[in-house]
């Protein structure tokens, strides 16, 4: 995923807008239940993908704000702690009806600020939902394990206990899911949260914090500040910070995790990917382009699960390559509101320029240019940063077409001979997040998913993101730490375990105290 780069006013059901004298509004903090504008004047864009417009302004926080938000977190947490697991599951269901009732207008404001189209969006506040409810069986999730007489007289037993407060730094390209996949968990556990989403789309932060807040969260259990490395590398240093997790590239996956390890906290970095899809020649070659155009075309491609490379292994390679291209060619781009459009903007100008650039060196290296999406123009949205699909084929690994995560609608083609050299190629990339085969071959599907170094693998599947109830997270450049994010693997990085070895002994026990190291008996 792309590195992370709520308007101060307005209700639950407006996205970003401008002030009434026709000013960009200022999106602020959100610290212990009420907007905070912090104390820095500095100042980010949030763009408007579609119309080129600057819609808002962002606040930029500094470490006083940071440290606001941490300290408002720390107290709320010696309260929130001690709340009972069944009334913190309460207020997760309410705010799980709530989330629900708001899904439209989440993805009104993620489309507004991102670019993606209404759908899209839609699907993502609705994954991110999937986790909501994973959380709110917390009581069953947190419950410990109990042995009798481990020794004579004596009981073993261990629980789980809340960390503190914890913190995530987000991407821009799903700022409802991502989120979602760390705090409901966290503030389930005990734990009290803040959050630094991207600046390029902060609004729905707001929005959820103010659903939190209707749902009878405790105010400063969950907190938003916003800004930029300056405010990440506050949230890594502070010593009251006991967490941290982190969604984004890989170059920063690498720093949060350096310097969030440096500073003693827990971490958990997920970084950028390079999904392949290996196409076999048994495959629907059809069934097969129609899923990896929607794969690699989908919110302009901004997304760590997008496919961005196929190898297409010995006979399927020509065939797939036309059919890939037709559907290429028909993909229908434009603005995140038109119910008719299939891929949006990309989010920036800059990202926009980056995935012309991207393009044009691959080119020059040898690639054969299949489909160009650069130049584009949609009709009435002259401003807007879009860029059409594009489909380079003859792609090989020195290319770096391939090996950059480009992080927008650009799909590679590579060619293998066999599955063995298909297997090589995936394994040989730096990323590991997910991958993909299409095959009518169990035996293939099955060797294929025991011999990749990948974390997340679908089997004619080509976005192979794991229910709630699983855990996300890759493999190699792709995750820095050693726990997945949400479902099982999250509850155990918010938490931590205590074992207790009890006894109680009678009035006229005889005490069997000794001096050698103790043993069962």
């Amino acid at each position: 995923m792309s590195t992370s780069d709520s308007t101060s006013s307005g209700s639950t059901t407006r996205g970003p807008a401008t002030s009434g004298e026709g000013r960009p509004s200022i999106v602020e903090h959100w610290i212990g239940g009420v907007p905070t504008p912090g104390t820095s004047t500095r100042r980010g864009p949030v763009w408007n993908p579609a119309t080129g417009a600057r819609q808002a302004e962002v606040v930029l926080g500094t470490p006083t704000d940071v440290d606001l938000a941490v300290q408002t977190a720390a107290k709320a947490f010696a309260g929130w702690q001690d709340v009972s697991v069944s009334k913190r599951a309460k207020i997760l269901f309410s705010f799980r009806e709530l989330v629900n009732r708001h899904v439209d207008d989440l993805a009104r404001i993620v489309t507004a600020e991102h670019g993606k189209v209404l759908s899209d969006a839609r699907g993502e506040v609705l994954r991110g939902l999937e986790v909501v409810e994973f959380a709110c069986g917390i009581p069953q999730l947190l419950k410990g394990e109990f042995s009798e007489q481990v020794s004579s007289g004596v009981d073993a037993y261990s629980f789980r206990q809340p960390l503190g407060v914890v913190a995530g730094i987000t991407p821009f390209n799903f700022p409802v899911m991502v989120p979602m996949w760390m705090f409901p968990i966290a503030i389930a556990c005990g734990n009290t949260f803040v959050l630094k989403p991207s600046e390029r789309d902060p609004s729905a932060s707001r929005l959820i914090a103010e659903l939190w807040q209707q749902a009878g969260l405790p105010d400063g259990v969950f907190n938003v500040v916003h800004g930029d490395k300056e405010a990440v590398d506050a949230l890594l240093e502070h010593p009251d910070v006991a967490a941290v997790s982190f969604v984004g590239s890989t170059p920063i996956a690498k720093y949060v995790h350096q310097n969030a390890a440096k500073a003693g906290k827990r971490v958990q970095a997920l970084g950028g990917a390079k999904n392949h899809a290996v196409v076999m020649p048994d495959a629907d070659l059809d069934f097969a382009a129609d899923h990896i155009t929607a794969a690699a075309y989908g919110s302009a491609g901004q997304r760590c699960m997008a496919i961005s490379a196929v190898v297409a292994v010995g006979a399927a390679g020509d065939a797939l390559v036309e059919k890939l291209r037709e559907r290429a060619a028909t993909v229908k781009v434009g603005p995140g509101v038109d119910d008719t459009a299939e891929m949006g903007p990309v989010v920036t100008p800059q990202a926009r320029d980056r995935v012309v650039a991207a393009v044009q060196r691959g080119t020059e290296e040898g690639a054969t240019l299949v489909v160009d999406g650069r130049g584009l123009r949609v009709g009435g949205y002259e401003d807007g940063f879009f860029v059409g699909p594009n489909l380079l084929d003859q792609v090989t690994p020195a290319m770096s077409v391939y090996q950059e995560e480009i992080f927008g609608p650009v799909l590679v083609v590579l060619r293998a001979e066999t599955l063995a050299e298909a297997i090589a190629l995936v394994n040989a990339n730096l990323y590991g997040n997910g991958t993909a085969i299409f095959t009518d071959s169990g035996e293939t599907a099955r060797t294929f998913q025991r011999r990749v170094t990948v974390g997340m693998i679908g089997v004619n599947v080509p976005i192979p993101v794991p229910m709630a109830f699983y855990s996300f997270g890759g493999w190699k450049d792709s995750l820095f730490g050693d726990r997945h994010v949400h479902g099982p693997e999250g509850v155990g990085f918010y938490t931590r375990g205590k074992a207790v070895t009890s006894r109680w002994p009678h009035v006229d026990h005889v005490s069997d105290a000794a001096f050698h190291f103790p043993t069962s008996g």
